[in-house]
């Protein structure tokens, strides 16, 4: 059987990758991270390189060799110079703030609104209104980000909440006497 479609990964010196049937691990600098692999992709190293090759042109063969190239990428990037997300705050009131390992904010709530944050994540504040999630795992770092933003998502008539810094919040224009 001929291997079709073959995606190339470059991967620096600092980094070392370890292929096992349906697994792979990938360790640098910054730390060390796993994935299992779908059965039907083959992965091969050499040369500074790691390519991912599916066996035919069908639909989801060609769907899951980019997801899996993809996810090595993301490890590869992940280990040598890891994913930050920022999220900003607005609204009067509204802050953050970090109490040791936990961010803890002021949404407008009675009570603060404490997040721990997980293992390979951790938080900076620079400024009150301002959140920067950083770790090596691309898609735990989404996440965190994602489940701090649903604390208190912007809301559209006056923009108050937290978004992410580029996302744009589309406003209403509201009641009319």
């Amino acid at each position: 059987m001929s291997r079709i479609g073959r995606k190339p990964v470059p991967v620096p010196e600092a980094v070392t990758v370890e292929i096992a049937p349906g697994n792979i691990a990938v360790k640098g600098p910054k730390g060390e991270l796993a994935q299992s692999l779908p059965q039907e992709m083959t992965v091969e190293q050499g040369d500074g390189v790691v390519t991912v090759a599916r066996p035919t042109d069908r639909g989801e063969h060609r769907a899951l060799h980019g997801l899996t190239r993809s996810l090595i990428a993301n490890m590869v990037e992940g280990v040598t110079d890891g994913f930050e997300k920022r999220l900003e705050i607005q609204g009067v009131g509204y802050r953050a703030a970090l109490k040791g390992k936990k961010l803890e904010l002021a949404l407008g709530f009675s009570h603060p609104v404490a997040i721990d944050a997980p293992d390979g994540i951790e938080f900076e504040v620079p400024q009150p209104t301002e959140i920067i999630v950083r770790g090596i795992d691309k898609q735990l770092v989404g996440q965190v980000a994602a489940d701090i933003r649903k604390r208190r998502p912007p809301e559209p008539y006056k923009g108050k909440g937290i978004r992410y810094r580029d996302e744009q919040v589309l406003r209403k224009v509201g009641k009319r006497a």
